[in-house]
């Protein structure tokens, strides 16, 4: 019996083991990238909106140009310059096959801004993302590279910093370097949640349970759960905390046990930004979209095949037919090895499972769209189809029209508290456009609002029907857009002199959010307008606008290529 025992523990030790071995990163190799006080804003894996958090938000003291240098000696490979997502970015190649990724940033070191600014010059477009030769710019560990900032999607001063493998650019998860953080405090589980797995996520809200902690360990009230259905999983909300801090980070680790067999689990290290989406699968985005903060599921969803899971003992799905008691056990680490423990028993009463209720015979209520195979809905008015991969767990699909007082009708395909993983085009039927080339598709739900020039479809549907793609279900309309987009200066007149100033900035505004082009002619050659979080256009005096009488003509045009132009005349 002893035998037998210690045989069970050993099983178990491997069957843990099995799930996510250990890492053996080099530790030391990277020096921390910022000169600051060594803190953390966010964690690798954190839960955002429809992605995970990809590296460490690295403090800067609260405020901008911080000196940022490279964490190890290598080249710059890339470089980066967006609106939104990482704004003024640089990515640095080591000879150890990992790259580092240092986001958000100010202006880069001289020699590398001058050679940025002039290939934006080169290509007349200031987004760009550049390739660079290998041997252009080779840096040495703790060079320093930029200043820190608070550019394209960032919300306060500090560095995004990501360590990737070059080959790959599978992101990896950078605490697991050796960082001088300091981090003795484990995990917090605030909240259990039972799903009943007969059925889809999405068609119940799922039974939570609070938590209290006894001797250190986490459990249910009561201890023992029973429950009315033979299938469940379990998500979890939790956070996470370093020393000296009260910022609530994400979690690294999540294994789910039962009766202390490993059935799955989760690790947030080497996710792809192809990969990043499936967050909508691994949270319950139905429940987050209605308000409630983030629970994590345990296993994966039959939509979700791969990714931060392992299910390689079970995907997390507890089989209680045999309705005896079982001892679950959910352990939730930390990257430095902290842990917590949830226990808690539970139990199926032996209740028959609920009967589906049929599906309605109506024009609202239709077929049952499954994950993992190609769903169509058709009718009179829209059609439109969902790739294998577009949906995480089934649900029981329903479309609606509304006819408004005014404009064309609206459709509501679904709802949007349902996410779709990737793109689908949708199209709809509109005999009576007066504009075919002026047609724009705009998709609603609760208070966010996304647009997309529809084309029309020659082939296959006839003249009256519209096409644009989207990643989410919701309310659509198709729109005639015949109106082009506003310009307004900011401090800035015809025939001004703009001696004393520094700058040029113009707001463009446009009734469908989306711009195609702004271009800027000084004196007839193209100028450099930043337009850093989409919010305004600025040009920085420079070489460029030399003293003397300019003329300055802006150029915009909408998705439909609606246009404006304005011509100023000035004196620097």
């Amino acid at each position: 019996m002893k035998f037998s025992l210690l045989g069970l523990l050993l099983l178990n030790l491997i069957s843990y083991a099995q799930l996510f071995p250990g890492k053996n990163y080099p530790k030391g190799y990277f020096s921390w990238p910022v000169d600051a006080k060594i803190a953390l804003a966010a964690n690798f894996g954190e839960l955002r909106p429809n992605h995970y958090h990809m590296g460490l938000d690295c403090k800067s003291d609260q405020v901008e140009n911080r000196p940022v240098m490279a964490a190890a000696e290598g080249y710059i490979a890339k470089v980066k310059i967006e609106p939104f997502g990482f704004g003024r970015c640089i990515y640095i190649n080591h000879p150890n096959g990992l790259t580092t990724l240092y986001a958000h940033l100010n202006y880069f070191y001289p020699a590398l801004e001058q050679y940025i600014t002039n290939k934006q010059y080169q290509l007349k477009s200031w987004n760009v993302f550049l390739n660079l030769p290998a041997g252009m710019f080779p840096v040495k560990k703790g060079q320093f590279i930029a200043f820190s900032g608070n550019t394209g999607g960032s919300q306060g001063p500090h560095v995004h910093f990501e360590i990737r493998e070059t080959k790959t650019d599978k992101v990896l998860n950078p605490l697991l370097f050796g960082f001088p953080l300091a981090d003795n405090i484990a995990p917090d589980i605030l909240r259990l949640a039972v799903y009943d797995r007969t059925i889809s996520t999405y068609e119940q809200t799922p039974r939570f349970y609070s938590l209290k902690k006894i001797n250190g360990v986490f459990t249910t009230s009561p201890s023992l759960v029973i429950v009315n259905t033979p299938s469940i999983s379990f998500a979890i909300t939790a956070y996470d905390r370093y020393s000296g801090s009260t910022n609530k980070n994400g979690i690294f680790q999540a294994i789910l046990s039962d009766n202390e067999k490993p059935l799955a689990g989760f690790q947030m290290d080497g996710i792809s930004y192809d990969e990043t989406r499936y967050l909508n699968a691994h949270i319950d985005y139905k429940l987050h979209n209605s308000g409630a903060s983030y629970v994590q599921h345990l296993g994966n969803l039959p939509g979700y095949t791969n990714g931060i899971y392992n299910n390689q003992l079970g995907n997390g799905v507890v089989n209680l037919e045999d309705g005896l008691v079982h001892s679950i056990k959910i352990a939730v680490k930390d990257a430095n090895g902290n842990s917590s423990v949830l226990q808690l028993t539970v139990q199926y009463n032996g209740a028959k499972p609920a009967v589906k209720k049929a599906l309605a015979k109506s024009d609202q209520q239709h077929r049952e769209f499954r994950p993992g195979f190609i769903n169509v809905f058709e009718n009179a008015q829209v059609r439109f189809y969902l790739p294998e991969n577009a949906l995480y767990d089934s649900i029981r699909f329903t479309f609606k029209e509304v006819i408004p007082t005014q404009g064309n009708p609206i459709y509501q395909i679904h709802n949007g508290d349902i996410p779709i993983h990737s793109l689908f085009a949708i199209n709809i039927k509109n005999p009576i456009a007066r504009f075919p080339n002026k047609m724009v598709m705009h998709r609603s739900w609760r208070n966010k609002n996304d647009y997309s020039k529809a084309a029309q479809v020659l082939t296959g549907y006839g003249k009256d029907w519209f096409r644009a793609s989207f990643k989410a279900f919701g309310n659509f309309q198709l729109i005639e857009d015949t109106i082009p987009p506003s310009i307004t200066a900011i401090g800035f007149r015809e025939g001004m002199n703009i001696s004393k100033q520094n700058r040029i900035a113009f707001v463009i505004k446009d009734d469908t959010e989306e711009l195609e082009n702004f271009t800027a002619l000084l004196d007839g050659k193209w100028i450099r307008f930043s337009n850093d979080k989409g919010a305004v256009f600025i040009y920085r005096l420079d070489e460029h606008c030399p003293p003397g009488e300019h003329e300055l003509k802006i150029s915009v045009a909408d998705c439909v290529g609606n246009k404006s132009e304005r011509t100023y005349h000035f004196t620097r």
